[in-house]
């Protein structure tokens, strides 16, 4: 499973005409670290990062917010068709995507968002299965500490922020790095909003630069290496918590 990484790590730091030398050269004898330089200057590969940061970082942000604040309303307040509203919601999970794209489309044309990093970040800042998650992990969440909260004074909002999310961070490690992660790696979704080259993510910056410099497969694996390593250190970060919300998703307190 990690060879393939290995390789790409491994031919970014190589001649061109090295990179499928046969047998493979695992480690370089004269490592190419200019690549890692060269690619800047052939695309803009910074302004591509910073988009692509922006959507990841406001994207994940606003879905933790929104997801949370859902999850906690479906799981400890009680009002008239909850269940059933929930259920709906959920449901939308279950229906393709490509089902509803292209109407999507069309509402961001009519409000000239195309070709706008706005219009991604509305389209991706409210999460069905977001939601789902948490408040799979606010159910665990003993009532009774929301019961003795509420007798000594505190309103809902104390409440869902001095005690239900700090008792929730492996639920939100989670959320996090799936959030993130499909945000930075989306391909369709940039490329159907976004036109022009500054604005632009990484992934549709890679496409690009593999049009534009086909056989420069050195610099092709370098772009490669430095477009995954904020997805590696976003979970690497956040591992801990992530291990500890799987491991613990199944436990009712």
């Amino acid at each position: 499973m990690m060879i393939p990484f290995v390789w790409m790590v491994s031919s970014s730091l190589k001649f061109d005409n090295q990179v499928f030398e046969v047998p493979i050269r695992w480690l370089p004898t004269n490592p190419q670290w200019a690549n890692y330089k060269t690619i800047w200057t052939q695309v803009p590969m910074a302004t591509f990062f910073k988009n692509t940061v922006i959507l990841s970082v406001v994207i994940t942000f606003i879905q933790l917010v929104t997801s949370s604040f859902a999850a906690y309303g479906f799981s400890r307040m009680r009002f008239r068709g909850r269940d059933a509203l929930f259920l709906f919601y959920i449901g939308t999970i279950a229906v393709p995507w490509q089902a509803y794209m292209i109407p999507q489309f069309i509402m961001m044309r009519q409000l000239h968002l195309t070709d706008n990093l706005l219009s991604l970040i509305l389209l991706q800042s409210f999460s069905a299965f977001g939601v789902f998650l948490m408040r799979q992990y606010y159910e665990g969440i003993p009532e009774e500490l929301s019961e003795s909260a509420r007798i000594d004074g505190l309103n809902e909002y104390g409440i869902y922020a001095r005690i239900i999310l700090p008792l929730t961070r492996p639920a939100i490690a989670s959320l996090t790095i799936l959030t993130f992660v499909n945000t930075w790696n989306d391909y369709m979704g940039p490329f159907i909003y976004l036109s022009s080259t500054q604005n632009k993510t990484i992934q549709l910056g890679l496409k690009m630069f593999v049009s534009l410099y086909d056989a420069q497969y050195a610099l092709i694996m370098a772009a490669s290496v430095l477009s995954i390593l904020p997805v590696a250190v976003v979970f690497l970060t956040q591992q801990k918590y992530f291990v500890e919300g799987i491991a613990t998703s199944g436990l009712k307190g």
